[in-house]
Order: C-alpha cells, then sequence, then structure tokens
C-alpha cells in the first residue's frame, strides 16, 4: 500500500489530521519542557516567536521512528516491511530512542542541520536500525517478545509491548558485561500485580525499583538510571475524562517520555500537550530502510525526525496505553515519587498509578501496599495517612 493510501486509511482511524497548534495564547508542555505563548500577542509577538520557534526546534529534534521497508526478512518469515502492522513497535521504539537520548546528550540537545551529526546520536540511531545486529530493532524486540504475543505481522497492544522491552533488556544485559549494556538503564514495569490483570491503579514499589536497579548493575550499585514503564486501561471503549487532567499533568515531569497511545491498530507515540490536545510522532509513513553507524558521519538521518506538528484531542485516545519516565539518578527518582504521589493525591480519587515504599505481609499472610503521600515524601509523618489498597 502507498504511503498516501496509508495516511488515509490512518485519518479513518485516527480522525483528520489536526496540524499545526490548537492555541496562541495557552502554554505548551513537551516531555517536561514548558513553552509559554505569550496572551498579549500584540505587544509580545517577537517574543511569542521565538517561543515558538524554539518549541518547533525541540518537536523536530525528537526521534522518529515509523514503518519501513526492504529490511532483511524478521526471523524465519518472509515479512521485509512492517506497513500496516508495526505501529505500536515503532512508538515504543520512539519512546526508548528518546531515553537515551536524554541519558547520553541531554534534554537540551537540539538537533543541528549545519554541522556533522554526533557520535552519540549515531549510536543511538544504530542501535534501533532493521536488522538483527542491531540491539532494539525490531527483529529482536518481535523475538524477545513472542511469550507476549509479539509476531511478525500481528499488531499488539502498549501491555505486551511493554513486557517485551523489559525482556529485551534483560536479554541484552545478560550477553554483555555491565560496562559493555547496549541497555544502558535499567528497565522496570509498574503493574497492579505481575501478569497486570488486577483491577485498580498499578502500583509503583520503590523497594521494587531499587531491586531493578540492583539487578540490573549485578549487584555492584544501588542504583542506576532507569526506565520506568506505566501500562494503563483508563477506561471502556475511550479514555474516561477523569483521568485526562492526570494524562496531561505527567507531562510537566520532568522525566516524563510522553505516553504511546493512539486507537487500536493505529498507535502512535504522544509527545506533549496543550490544554486537552496532544502532539505527536505518528508512525504510519513509509519509509524506505537506512543503515546508521557512527562510522558514516554523511548519512542522511532526516527520515528520523519530524518537522510536522500534528495532535490529536485526548480524550478520543483508546483507553489502552503506557506511560513512560526515565530517571536519570536516585535523586530524580526521588524527585518523580513526590510529583507522582502529589499528583494521585489531586486525582480525585481516579489516580493513573500510586507510589509504595514496601510491600509487607499481615498477620493473616495477606499481602498489604501502604502508599505514601506527599506529605511523608518531605519528612512529615502523619499516622492516618497511610491507605490500604
Amino acid at each position: 500500500m502507498a504511503s498516501g493510501a496509508i495516511r488515509r486509511f490512518q485519518d479513518r482511524v485516527l480522525g483528520p489530521s489536526r496540524i499545526g497548534i490548537p492555541s496562541s495564547t495557552s502554554e505548551i508542555w513537551l516531555l517536561g519542557v514548558c513553552y509559554k505563548i505569550s496572551e498579549s500577542e500584540s505587544s509580545e509577538e517577537a517574543d511569542s516567536g521565538l517561543v515558538l520557534a524554539a518549541f518547533r526546534q525541540d518537536f523536530s529534534s525528537l526521534i522518529l521512528m515509523t514503518y519501513r521497508r526492504g529490511f532483511e526478512p524478521i526471523g524465519d518469515t518472509t515479512y521485509t516491511s512492517d506497513v500496516n502492522w508495526g505501529c505500536m513497535l515503532r512508538s515504543s521504539q520512539m519512546l526508548f530512542a528518546q531515553a537515551f537520548l536524554f541519558q547520553r546528550l541531554g534534554r537540551s540537545w537540539r538537533k543541528k542541520e549545519s554541522e556533522p551529526p554526533e557520535e552519540e546520536y549515531l549510536e543511538i540511531l544504530e542501535l534501533f536500525c532493521d536488522s538483527e545486529s542491531s540491539a532494539f530493532s525490531i527483529h529482536n524486540l518481535i523475538l524477545a517478545g513472542e511469550s507476549y504475543g509479539l509476531a511478525a505481522g500481528s499488531w499488539v497492544g502498549p501491555y505486551a509491548v511493554c513486557r517485551s522491552w523489559e525482556s529485551l533488556a534483560r536479554q541484552k544485559r545478560e550477553e554483555t558485561d555491565v560496562k559493555h549494556h547496549s541497555c544502558s538503564m535499567a528497565v522496570h514495569i509498574v503493574s497492579g500485580s505481575e501478569d497486570g490483570e488486577r483491577g485498580g491503579a498499578p502500583i509503583l514499589c520503590i523497594e521494587d525499583v531499587s531491586k531493578s536497579c540492583l539487578e540490573y548493575s549485578e549487584g555492584k550499585s544501588e542504583w542506576t538510571p532507569i526506565l520506568l514503564l506505566v501500562p494503563l486501561v483508563l477506561g471502556l471503549e475511550k479514555v474516561n475524562p477523569r483521568y485526562i487532567p492526570s494524562l496531561i499533568a505527567t507531562f510537566t515531569f520532568p522525566q516524563s517520555l510522553g505516553i504511546l497511545g493512539g486507537k487500536p491498530g493505529a498507535s502512535t507515540y504522544i509527545v506533549g500537550v496543550q490544554e486537552d490536545k496532544g502532539f505527536y510522532l505518528d508512525p504510519h509513513d513509509v519509509q524506505q530502510v537506512v543503515t546508521v553507524n557512527k562510522e558514516t558521519q554523511d548519512v542522511d538521518t532526516s527520515s528520523y525526525h519530524c518537522n510536522t506538528l500534528r495532535y490529536v484531542p485526548l480524550e478520543s485516545l483508546d483507553p489502552s496505553l503506557a506511560l513512560g519516565f526515565y530517571c536519570r539518578d536516585k535523586d530524580d527518582f526521588d524527585d518523580f515519587c513526590i510529583r507522582a504521589t502529589k499528583l494521585a493525591g489531586d486525582s480525585k480519587g481516579a489516580p493513573l498509578f500510586t507510589v509504595t515504599q514496601s510491600h509487607r505481609t499481615s498477620d493473616c499472610g495477606i499481602a498489604e501496599t501502604s502508599t505514601m503521600t506527599s506529605t511523608e515524601f518531605s519528612g512529615e509523618e502523619h499516622e492516618d495517612e497511610w491507605q490500604l489498597l
């Protein structure tokens, strides 16, 4: 199917493409960075122009992954393209690539068209090239996620793809020693239970996160950079409106890596918000495979970036989605927990997820979870602020 035909098909699924910036006065949040647009366009038009230009440069510096054609067959199949079925895998690659970009080059990094690309930047892209030799290719992701239903030619949901990334990161860690990990951070899934099927908000247990870091470092360090993935189901046919304020608020977190979400069969990577609209990177364009490595400084990487601003009403999203957060160190993680705890407390009884220090067992052998409040994180203790879930 031609790229234009695919675009028309996806427009029918996602709704007509909405391009540009929804509001000329409301602030924009893009993965933890705020762009404040002046409410007085007439008096501060120049400043507003600079802010919008900075936002556009930030957006276009984010890494884009799309359908590709012409790559080597996936496993024992004959698939040499992921057109029409790989959008969730591509969306998840974008989230992971963004985490590596923030870790290695920093959140303030911007792509400069007039200068040769940084070696670290090319190394990140190489990790996601469409070949079994690239650590985080869709070839290897599908192989790692077979037990979660991943298969060439089949579409999967956010929960399965999050677990598949956890499995792939573990495999890559076991293949090499700590100093040569292709995955330079621990990966932790925040879930209500091991199988993700228990009702209620998922629970971020700080002790479990600490164990993930210790396991990643093979016991050499108590804390490491960590990527948190939070699969969620926030309604039946579409996102329940009561969750939308909290979804918007997550983009104000410095640790934000956005949302894997969209419509059934049409995943996107949502990277920013303005009011109740979500800016997204769209994996549905079809592009020829590109080989990238740090030795090829003159390689054209334009197909890994997008200059077109697209947005979607958050209320129209499928309720099955996943949040991502990157914490560079223990202090950053503690800051994230404080923000997440406050967000849960402000959610009017509809938290996206909750935070707990540890799991404990009651006298009758029933597992209990103690949920921490923002007051407890700040050092003040109140006996009645523990909540049993």
